[in-house]
């Protein structure tokens, strides 16, 4: 293996890591700190993604003067509605459900095939894809045999600075002191004078809208379909529970080192064996740190 080619693998390791962290955050908040087994939390993440194929759509057909724009609002697009079906999912449906973990993986399991179907009636069986705007077009070269894509790394970034974004959100705003005191201890919340309920509901919006921005960032690598986010949830519950459902550094690390094991693996032999071999791996690294790599005690 060529030194280019080496960080060529290194660097799909990291377009793969872009992706999974960014679900892997929105199922930190959902399942780690709430304790919600959201299985459909990879059809928000599809939502996402259908929602910036519509923004460039109507870009194209009403501001094609503009098109170079589409996808940062297309972002905005995808984050604002997944939020909101998040928020709504919450208050009429997943409240009823806490403290119930098989009855809240069912049913939203069966939201999933819901969601899968509307998706399907709405968009067609078949995968869509948008647009790369023209600033993302290309790729930096840098070197001879060794060409990184401006869209990729673009990801990668964006990547970087959502977590930023919610790591201050969570430990240095108001809402996300207000977030860890109901996840703590909720009665002494609730005692405090904190709306929990409110708090859950925006809680469980955001772990949705982070899927959103997900599936917005996912059109870029590749397209869109009913099933595009279901690809994927296996592989996030696995980045969650093998860094520490409720660590965010956790999460990180466990995003990067997954990412970066089976794009290797992938090289030396095939995907799906990849993907066996990678989950074997982690089987066993769970079977010695029962908790994760990051584990953290929680009061409850």
């Amino acid at each position: 293996m060529t030194l280019d080619t080496l960080v060529m693998q290194i660097f799909s390791g990291f377009s793969l890591f872009s992706v999974l962290v960014l679900m892997a955050l929105g199922l930190t908040i959902v399942f780690g700190l709430m304790g919600v087994i959201n299985m459909a939390h990879g059809e928000l993440m599809a939502m996402g993604s259908y929602m910036t194929y519509v923004t460039s759509v109507v870009f194209q057909r009403y501001f094609p003067e503009f098109m170079g724009w589409y996808f940062i609002i297309g972002i905005g697009v995808a984050f604002v509605v997944t939020f909101a079906f998040g928020f709504l999912l919450e208050r009429c449906f997943i409240r009823f459900m806490y403290n119930r973990p098989l009855d809240t993986l069912l049913a939203t399991w069966g939201l999933s095939l819901v969601l899968q179907q509307l998706f399907r009636q709405v968009f067609g069986p078949k995968e869509v894809s948008v647009p790369t705007v023209q600033w993302l077009q290309g790729a930096w070269k840098v070197s001879e045999g060794l060409e990184l894509p401006l869209n990729r790394i673009f990801i990668i970034g964006l990547t970087f600075v959502i977590a930023a974004a919610v790591f201050l959100f969570l430990y240095r705003s108001r809402w996300g002191l207000r977030i860890r005191a109901v996840t703590q201890n909720r009665a002494m919340a609730g005692a405090a004078g904190i709306n929990t309920a409110r708090v859950d509901s925006v809680t469980f919006a955001l772990g949705c809208g982070l899927a959103g921005i997900a599936g917005s960032s996912f059109t870029m690598l590749a397209s869109t379909g009913p099933v595009s986010g279901q690809q994927y949830l296996v592989d996030t519950f696995i980045v969650v529970v093998f860094g520490g459902v409720e660590s965010m550094l956790g999460t990180f690390l466990s995003a990067f080192a997954i990412g970066q094991t089976q794009i290797s693996l992938e090289y030396l032999t095939t995907g799906s064996m990849a993907k066996a071999i990678t989950l074997l791996v982690v089987i066993v690294l769970l079977f010695l740190r029962p908790n994760g790599l990051f584990a953290t005690k929680v009061r409850r």
